[in-house]
């Protein structure tokens, strides 16, 4: 198989680690009104990510490429950027999430042409996460939107 699809898969597994990785330091760390509704959706987040994580290793693996989910990878290969190590007010960790998963979206779709071309089961297993993303981060979006 071709190592331009095994490079990009190789990407967006980092960026699904990292996300479930910081979906739950999210998770713990949030203060504020909306508290309890945004601790649920990042639980959804983080499951989202932690399975189509799987996926995209299991697809590594099949087309004969060794994924790599080690810390240090994730670390140094993470396209989203890092989260505070400390409290977050909810109203800023919408936006950080939201972003950060609109980041790990737009990664893949630049990926997705040449995925595509050269190997259309994981060019189509692509696209669904990309889409799962984007619907995600369009929830946090519209959760604060002034009425």
């Amino acid at each position: 198989m071709s190592s331009t699809v095994a490079t990009a898969l190789q990407s967006v597994l980092v960026d699904l680690i990292d996300i479930s990785l910081q979906g739950k330091q999210a998770h713990w760390n949030i203060q504020g009104a909306r508290f309890r509704s945004l601790h649920l959706q990042l639980d959804e987040i983080v499951d989202l990510a932690r399975t189509s994580s799987d996926d995209v290793a299991e697809r590594l693996a099949a087309i004969g490429s060794s994924p790599d989910g080690r810390a240090v990878t994730v670390s140094t290969d993470s396209s989203i950027g890092d989260i505070s190590s400390s409290w977050i007010k909810v109203s800023d960790a919408y936006e950080t999430i939201e972003s950060k998963l609109q980041t790990a979206s737009d990664n893949i779709k630049k990926h997705l042409e040449t995925v595509d071309e050269a190997d259309p089961l994981s060019g189509d297993l692509l696209i669904g996460i990309a889409t799962e993303l984007e619907k995600q981060a369009w929830m946090l979006r519209s959760a604060t939107v002034a009425e």
